[in-house]
This record gives C-alpha cells, sequence and structure tokens, in this order.
C-alpha cells in the first residue's frame, strides 16, 4: 500500500500538526516538502525473460510535516498497527523513502559526514551522505499526479531514474565532488531503522578523487551546512564508527558488507 491510511484515533492524528509546528517553532530552518512514501517493494523479471528480474518499488506520496507527526512524533509506537507484515504495520506513518551514499574514494576510503546540530534528524550523528529522491524532480506534487505517474511505462522510467538522479545530487551537493568524477550508482538494497521505522534506499558509488582531494573540495560543498565535519575512512575504522549510526545507516553499512561478499563470488 502505497499511500498512508490516517489513524482511526483522532487526537493521535491531530497530534501531526501539533508536533510539526512545536517543530518549526524551535527551528526556523525546517521546512515542508513532498516525498515519495515508501510501500514496499517486489522482484519483477524483465519483459520475455525468465532469470532476468530487477526490483520494483512501490512508492506513493507523502511529505515531511507528516513524516515529522507520525514517524518523529514522541508517540510513534502509537501510529505502528500489530503486525508480522511490516508494510500493515506501518500503514498509518509517513515512511518517507530516504537515500544513502556509500562513496568509496580512488585510495579504497569510504567518506562520511558528521551531521550539523540544525538538521531535523539525528543531529551530531556520523552518517553516510545521503537525503531523499524529489517528487517535484518527475512532476508528482499531488497523490493524483502521482498516481498518473505510475499508470505509464514512461512515468515509471521517471520515477526510477530519479531514484539514481536523486543520490548523485546529494553526493555532489553535501560532499562538493564533480558529477563527472562519480560512478553510476549501483542500488544495493533498502534498510529500514527500528527507532522510528524509517526506510532509506541506498547505493554503492565509487569516486576517482582521492581522500585528502575530498577534504579540500568539502569546503565548498553547496550543502556544507548540513554537516559539520567529513571523514574518509577504511573499512575497519567504519566497523567501529557503525554502532553510532542512526539505524538505518547500520542497515546500509551491512547491505555494503553483502555487496562485498557478493563481489567475491563473481
Amino acid at each position: 500500500m502505497p499511500y498512508r491510511i490516517a489513524h482511526p484515533d483522532i487526537e493521535l492524528e491531530n497530534s501531526i500538526s501539533e508536533i510539526w509546528d512545536q517543530r518549526v517553532q524551535k527551528n526556523a530552518s525546517m521546512f515542508n516538502g513532498k516525498k515519495f512514501r515508501y510501500g514496499g517493494h517486489t522482484l519483477c523479471k524483465r519483459d520475455g525473460s525468465q532469470q532476468d528480474f530487477h526490483v520494483c518499488l512501490h512508492l506513493g506520496l507523502t511529505d515531511y510535516r507528516t513524516f515529522v507527526g507520525t514517524n518523529l512524533n514522541p508517540l510513534w509506537e502509537k501510529f505502528l498497527v500489530p503486525s508480522e507484515d511490516d508494510l500493515i504495520q506501518c500503514q498509518h506513518t509517513s515512511c518517507p523513502l530516504g537515500n544513502g551514499a556509500i562513496l568509496e574514494t580512488s585510495d579504497k576510503k569510504i567518506v562520511v559526514l558528521q551531521r550539523s546540530y540544525n538538521v531535523g534528524e539525528f543531529p551530531g550523528h556520523v552518517v553516510f551522505p545521503g537525503g531523499h529522491p524529489e517528487p517535484e524532480e518527475v512532476g508528482a506534487a499531488s497523490h493524483q499526479m502521482g498516481e498518473r505517474l505510475t499508470n505509464s511505462e514512461h512515468n515509471n522510467s521517471k520515477v526510477s531514474q530519479e531514484m539514481f538522479d536523486s543520490i548523485i545530487r546529494e553526493v555532489v551537493e553535501e560532499i562538493g565532488v564533480p558529477v563527472t568524477s562519480l560512478s553510476n550508482p549501483l542500488f544495493i538494497g533498502i534498510s529500514r531503522r527500528v527507532l522510528n521505522v524509517r526506510p532509506a534506499a541506498f547505493f554503492f558509488i565509487k569516486c576517482n578523487i582521492e581522500s585528502k582531494e575530498i577534504q579540500r573540495l568539502y569546503a565548498g560543498a553547496k550543502d556544507g551546512y548540513e554537516s559539520t565535519q567529513l571523514y574518509t575512512v577504511s573499512l575497519i575504522e567504519l566497523e567501529n564508527m557503525a554502532s553510532k549510526m542512526p539505524g538505518c545507516h547500520q542497515g546500509g553499512f551491512a547491505l555494503y558488507k553483502l555487496m562485498l561478499e557478493a563481489m567475491k563470488n563473481i
């Protein structure tokens, strides 16, 4: 189910706008915006193929306000439905699909950022670069437009491309590296953290620039204000840092390790 179902408890549902208003009063830089809502995935066969599969994401629309008022609500667990089915459990929450990049430098280091204390989620934490794919980039500004987008192969292709384009944008804007230095992103999976049931799509990207030069470029990053420090770390160092990351980024690291194991068998 790609679209959120309102919670039957009216008081709980009304708390969404109350929580949002409180957060905006405390942080004037916060603003609302449309996001893709993660509604599950399936493995689909490509046309006429019996063995060539691809991942199909089921996406609807939500917004940052609803995310703050449901997933980030102090009462967020009350929005959950007791169910073993992940999608039923989260049907009353916003669940915007975030993204994250495992960015490997030319000298085989991984780039991580320390988040600013001004951001809405996990201020001060160490994270992989990332953000969100943007519905407005593909003309999906309302539920009606979102439904039309999913009703044609051409529009599905636009949404799919935005999944890849958006993570490149995030890396360029947060790190300051040129787009020409980056490989095509490899989708490695989706992680949903236990706290706040927040989903994020993770990608592996290679950068043909060394660590020291990336540090220099970071000083001029367009969205450098979202973080306070950039680190380039080895796999062993990342292993030690991962436990301090938000859960969805811990999941991203786990997906990266699964990718490394899978590549050994190729």
